[in-house]
């Protein structure tokens, strides 16, 4: 039972390390499991020693730490984490490896280890960032960009909006939320959605990240930001995981359906 870490998570994790690491130099370099989605770029306790940290940002779900000489890419997968702590903190099973400054190190889990940690010297070629689409808390990312890659598209409007090719980092919890908050079904094609709803929309996925970032995130099962706080978005949630229960706009009774191999909550009265 494991929560994928979605944007807003990320989004949580990167501010709090970037307050930590960043203007550091990398003393040390641990790979305890090198066998993750992909393998641990060969000798990066080499290519990372000494080298200081410049910035801590994230595309999409990835968090990147620039360093002197290129970024370190981070994934979290399905159910990795982080947490900055010191040397005298007891080793978890799952810690697969540290990064290392002098007086706290970067510590990442992943007991699933479908994440990924690789080393690119230019990450404006690395081909896990090349192909992502617009970020949802960008200017770019608006009513006329939406209702323009939607035309002629005849896939469902959740599973559009979920597609990292169109638009990075709205999960699954976060794409119910906005579509409820739109009034939108979510297996409404998305070339039928008017320019009204693409706009709506565009405003309710960029009000429920933001949201969710303010509160740390959602803990559905066990998501945690890197000093150990729960996130507190779940206590926010309209009608994710609440099949059975009134929508709080109506009072018909939300429903699930499955779309993409997701489930999909939503109320069949007020969503169109």
């Amino acid at each position: 039972n494991y929560s994928m870490p979605e944007l807003p998570e990320v989004e949580t994790i990167v501010r709090s390390i970037r307050e930590k690491i960043i203007h550091r130099k990398v003393s040390d370099t641990i790979v305890r499991q090198r066998s993750l989605r992909y393998k641990i770029t060969p000798n990066i306790k080499k290519i990372l020693g000494g080298q200081e940290t410049h910035e801590i940002s994230r595309r999409a779900k990835y968090i990147l730490i620039k360093l002197d000489k290129g970024s370190l890419i981070i994934h979290l997968g399905m159910s990795g984490s982080i947490k900055i702590t010191d040397a005298a903190e007891p080793l978890e099973k799952h810690d697969h490896f540290d990064l290392v400054f002098d007086d706290l190190i970067l510590r990442y889990n992943d007991p699933r280890r479908f994440g990924c940690i690789l080393w690119e010297e230019d990450i404006e070629t690395s081909r896990l960032l090349t192909k992502l689409g617009v970020e949802p808390l960008s200017d770019e990312f608006n009513g006329d960009y939406l209702y323009r890659i939607t035309r002629g598209r005849r896939k469902n409007i959740k599973q559009f909006i979920m597609d990292a090719e169109n638009l990075v980092g709205v999960g699954n919890i976060y794409a119910s939320e906005a579509l409820w908050k739109s009034c939108i079904a979510p297996d409404k094609v998305a070339d039928s959605c008017s320019i009204k709803q693409c706009e709506l929309l565009v405003q309710f996925i960029k009000n429920t990240l933001e949201s969710a970032i303010l509160s740390g995130g959602t803990t559905i099962k066990d998501f945690k930001s890197t000093d150990g706080k729960l996130g507190y978005f779940a206590r926010e949630l309209q009608v994710y995981g609440k099949e059975g229960d009134p929508c709080p706009r109506c009072n018909s009774i939300i429903k699930r359906i499955v779309l993409g191999q997701r489930s999909s909550f939503y109320c069949t009265n007020c969503q169109t």
